[in-house]
């Protein structure tokens, strides 16, 4: 069964399948590096990752591009502000980015180009676009795309394009050369920006003059040079689908005369915080960094992060992230009394048996594995897993049918890309007679349905800097 997605193009679920029966071509916009990517950004990022995996376990060959903005109004602003040479200034957060993505179990793109290393990309698509009459150049030097060449645009995202306005007809009198904007702004958007004052040392030449290209012309040229002037998908979140994507279309079409840039269209939904929209004055705009100073660790972060489906927005919480490191535990000590019975250490499963293999699409993770593929339906496919592993307990299954199911249930969790017995490693910390006889006597309490003396012993566990892990039989205790 081939994967399946929710395009945004033709709103209807499409099969990912490479149009030239070869490799399927996957392009996904970056970050713009100014500073830490929070975790809004990386939860686009991550849900890109698990789609990655899933068509790989499929045996789907990619190549996957995600492009990194390094000049931008913010970039230029931040850099300036810093004393700071552009270069120098995106390389530190391109490399910080990098590093996140890796704590967060993200593959690497095939190709990851920046913006200021195709200039030239960029400039040529350009000149296209002048010289078919799709793009004028303004008073000061800039080039603006004429959005009432195409007559398509605003297919993508269902913009009711009478309502548009036309460069000339700005109410604010000025011409738009933002790199962002918003849904009620003029249309006609800017492609080369003239050289500015505030731009110091950051401009390039052009036929227009100095200046340097506007933000969404780098995604058409970078895409273009590396997948061709038509590709199979090309993701991003939801906010980017207008402006920056309906953008893409119109301007990478007009220049190439190819229809359509790209075939599928895959947008993730926003993030909120505790139920709130984020933002810095809110001081909810979360890092990696920010979530691991308060104790959790990337791959909880992670789980929370593709807990929710794609297409729904999610309420990310410090409730969902003690749920997300139950829910890794709880997983944690199912496998272990199976791993037992086959002689394989955590350690070996960890590192040998999380890996591509088709033949998660059999067996007890079949389920699982269907949802996955059923657009991307992660909260089903988790469902599915733990139903499945508790189904590996049973003494009747022979040992090879065992090890089987656990090299799907291996490819399940390469797909989603979480990693097991990775903060469980550290030897166990001594348990002090009191804290025993505590937990002892809440187990006890359990037992006896006295839910508030359980809950007051749990509290008072907490307390001492102490966490129980239930499971069905038993407990565990550990050092918070």
């Amino acid at each position: 069964m081939p994967v399946k997605i929710h395009d945004t193009l033709s709103k209807q679920k499409q099969p990912l399948l490479p149009e030239d029966g070869d490799t399927f071509r996957f392009y996904c916009c970056g970050p713009t590096v100014y500073g830490p990517a929070h975790i809004g950004n990386f939860r686009t990022f991550i849900l890109q990752d698990v789609l990655r995996r899933t068509l790989e376990v499929e045996g789907v060959k990619l190549r996957h591009v995600r492009n990194v903005t390094d000049v931008d109004d913010k970039t230029i602003r931040q850099s300036q502000a810093e004393g700071k040479t552009l270069l120098d200034f995106t390389a530190h957060w391109t490399e910080k980015f990098h590093a996140d993505c890796e704590a967060l179990g993200a593959l690497p793109p095939h190709d990851e180009p920046r913006a200021t290393a195709h200039i030239p990309e960029q400039v040529e698509m350009i000149e296209k676009l002048v010289a078919g009459e799709h793009a004028y150049v303004g008073g000061d030097g800039s080039v603006y795309f004429k959005v009432t060449s195409c007559d398509h645009y605003g297919e993508l995202s269902g913009l009711d394009t009478s309502e548009l306005k036309t460069q000339s007809t700005n109410s604010a009198g000025a011409a738009n050369d933002a790199d962002e904007y918003d849904r009620d702004s003029v249309s006609d958007f800017a492609l080369w920006k003239a050289r500015k004052p505030e731009d110091g040392e950051n401009f390039w030449s052009s036929p227009w003059g100095e200046g340097r290209p506007g933000w969404h012309i780098e995604c058409s040229a970078m895409s273009v040079k590396y997948l061709g002037e038509s590709f199979d998908l090309h993701g991003g979140g939801i906010d980017l689908c207008f402006p920056h994507h309906e953008n893409e279309i119109a301007q990478s079409e007009c220049a190439t005369g190819t229809r359509p840039f790209a075939r599928f269209w895959f947008h993730s939904a926003h993030l909120m915080v505790e139920g709130k929209k984020m933002s810095k004055s809110l001081g909810n705009l979360y890092t990696l960094a920010d979530l691991e100073a308060k104790g959790y660790t990337p791959m909880e972060v992670r789980y929370a992060l593709i807990s929710g489906h794609y297409r729904q927005q999610l309420n990310f919480t410090e409730n969902g992230l003690k749920a997300a490191r139950s829910a890794l535990a709880k997983i944690e000590r199912s496998l272990r009394p199976i791993l037992e019975r086959l002689g394989v250490s955590t350690e070996e499963y960890r590192d040998e048996w999380i890996k591509p293999d088709e033949l998660v699409t059999t067996g007890v993770f079949a389920p699982a594995w269907d949802s996955l593929c059923d657009d991307l339906n992660v909260p089903a496919a988790l469902g599915g897993l733990f139903s499945a592993l508790s189904e590996l307990t049973d003494p009747q299954l022979h040992d090879s049918a065992v090890a089987g199911q656990l090299q799907s249930l291996g490819a399940l969790l390469y797909a989603l890309g979480l990693k097991v017995f990775t903060a469980t490693e550290k030897p166990a910390a001594e348990v002090p007679e009191e804290i025993a006889a505590l937990a002892e006597q809440r187990w006890q309490a359990k037992q006896d349905r006295n839910w508030a003396e359980a809950d007051r012993l749990r509290d008072e566990l907490t307390a001492g800097g102490w966490r129980i892990l239930d499971s069905k039989d038993g407990y565990e205790i550990e050092k918070a």
